[in-house]
This record gives structure tokens, sequence and C-alpha cells, in this order.
């Protein structure tokens, strides 16, 4: 049986935002939410897959999505959410994005 095709949609609110999975033949919506740490800086505060997504590689998908964004916008990331923070420990080539705030 194949995946669904993976496709992460951003919604940016200046202050904060979102990626979002949802698609055909999904049920629900997975989602990767942020917040503004100062300038230069984001707060990846919250990530989140309904039980019919798990497993299907959406939060993977937003993770990469925010990490391609953080480097092309020059930012950093401080990884609040435990998710996050697991995907930065296994990955340490994104190292240089990853700002541990207390």
């Amino acid at each position: 049986m194949s995946q669904p095709s993976i496709r992460v949609a951003h919604e940016d609110y200046g202050t904060s935002g979102r990626y979002v999975v949802s698609g055909q033949g999904m049920e629900g919506e997975a989602e990767m939410t942020w917040r503004s740490g100062g300038p230069g800086i984001i707060v990846a505060d919250h990530t989140y897959a309904p039980p019919a997504m798990r497993g299907t590689g959406a939060a993977g998908a937003m993770m990469r999505r925010l990490i391609e964004d953080a480097r092309n916008r020059g930012l950093r990331i401080v990884p609040a959410c435990s998710y996050v923070r697991a995907q930065f420990d296994r990955h340490p080539e994104w190292a240089e994005l990853r700002l541990d705030q207390a």
C-alpha cells in the first residue's frame, strides 16, 4: 500500500504561524506551530498529528519544511516542542539552526 502524497503548507501570521499537512486520503490535519522569539528567532512550540496521520511522515515533512524555511530566512529555532527537540537531537546537521534558551 502506498503512502499518500505529503504537502506542507505554511501559514505566517507575522509573529506566529504554523505548518500544516492535510490532503486527499488523509483524515484530519497535522500541525506544527511557531511564534516569534525575537529578531531572527522562532520558537517551535507545538507539533500534533491525529492518530490517522501518525506514521505517514507528516510530522517529519513539517520539520524538514521548518528547517528549510529557517535556512532560507536566516533564522534560528528554539525547540520548545518535544518532537522538534528530539528531531534536532537526531539530526546534528541542523545544529547551526538550534538555539536553546532557558
